[in-house]
């Protein structure tokens, strides 16, 4: 049976636009049993929301402003909030602003053992994001994200972390599941998401580390170390498993040479003893450069 969500929204820091990538990002979840959305719905800049509203089945909830200068809107979805945890069966919540009023709401959710999706703009303050199990900011949903965007954690920053958390798992004789470096790197960090670094998959990002490699064990994924290895062995293992993922047919040589600058990014193919990068990979043991019109393939041949 899947987990059972409130999707709690504050139209007054959130634009229609969202909402749609917000039910799908939710649904990666659990099943979306609440569809709430607060604000003042009698203002003519709350007209954009109606057919939106329509369309995803989201329950628009008035609330007046009674006084200049107070968030009614907070008030209702603090309360709703509070309701649903004492009277309903429910895994978790997704809140939605771009404002930290919802920080203490966060907290006492989690305390009482719910889990808290948080999802706001870039501009979401710290404390609110923190107080979240997970933050997503509501940009990467729409694929906004810009070139030479800053990223709250670096990615020398997440390396480390996963080569701590393989060296914990190795202390106590486990291996480690691709599963528990995701789940243990958004805990480090709530708004940790694959999608700030241009990657749509934590499998790919993580291949780009030169100090990590994964492999697959029947449907189990698992993130080791090169630890023991040197940087040519490292390079060289890396270049094969490419060549053998891409099958029969092979692999291009450009799109070999990208993934390599990807991962190593300072390789240089002189280092190596070699002027030309075609020379080097046929250097390689099993592995052949085949030819097909002015295009170049690398196949694995045992």
């Amino acid at each position: 049976m899947e987990d059972r969500y409130a999707l709690l929204i504050d139209a007054d820091n959130v634009s229609a636009k969202y909402i749609k990538p917000i039910l799908d990002e939710l649904s990666k979840y659990g099943n979306v049993t609440y569809k709430r959305i607060y604000g003042d719905w009698t203002k003519t800049q709350s007209a954009s929301w109606k057919e939106v509203l329509l369309q995803n089945s989201i329950t628009p909830i008035q609330q007046f402003s009674y006084t200049y200068g107070k968030n009614a809107t907070d008030s209702a979805m603090i309360i709703d909030a509070m309701d649903m945890l004492y009277t309903n069966e429910l895994e978790g919540f997704c809140l939605v602003s771009s404002d930290s009023d919802f920080t203490k709401l966060a907290s006492r959710l989690r305390e009482s053992g719910t889990t808290v999706i948080g999802m706001g703009e870039s501009k979401t303050p710290a404390p609110f994001r923190k107080a979240c199990d997970i933050f997503t900011e509501l940009e990467l949903l729409l694929d906004d994200i810009k070139d030479g965007k800053k990223n709250s954690v670096t990615k020398s920053q997440i390396e480390e972390a996963v080569i701590k958390i393989i060296i914990e798992n190795q202390n106590n004789d486990k291996e480690t599941g691709l599963g528990e470096v995701g789940s243990r790197l958004v805990k480090l960090y709530p708004d940790f998401d694959v999608r700030r670094y241009g990657y749509s998959l934590l499998s790919k990002f993580l291949e780009t580390f030169p100090k990590l490699k994964l492999k697959q064990d029947g449907t189990q994924v698992n993130v080791m170390l090169y630890e023991d290895k040197s940087r040519k062995e490292m390079l060289e293992d890396y270049i094969i498993q490419q060549i053998q993922q891409a099958g029969q047919q092979g692999i291009l040589l450009g799109t070999l040479g990208n993934r390599i600058h990807n991962k190593f990014g300072d390789f240089k193919v002189r280092d190596y003893g070699y002027s030309q990068f075609k020379q080097y990979i046929q250097s390689l043991k099993h592995v052949i450069v085949e030819e097909e019109g002015e295009q170049n393939w690398a196949v694995y041949k045992k």
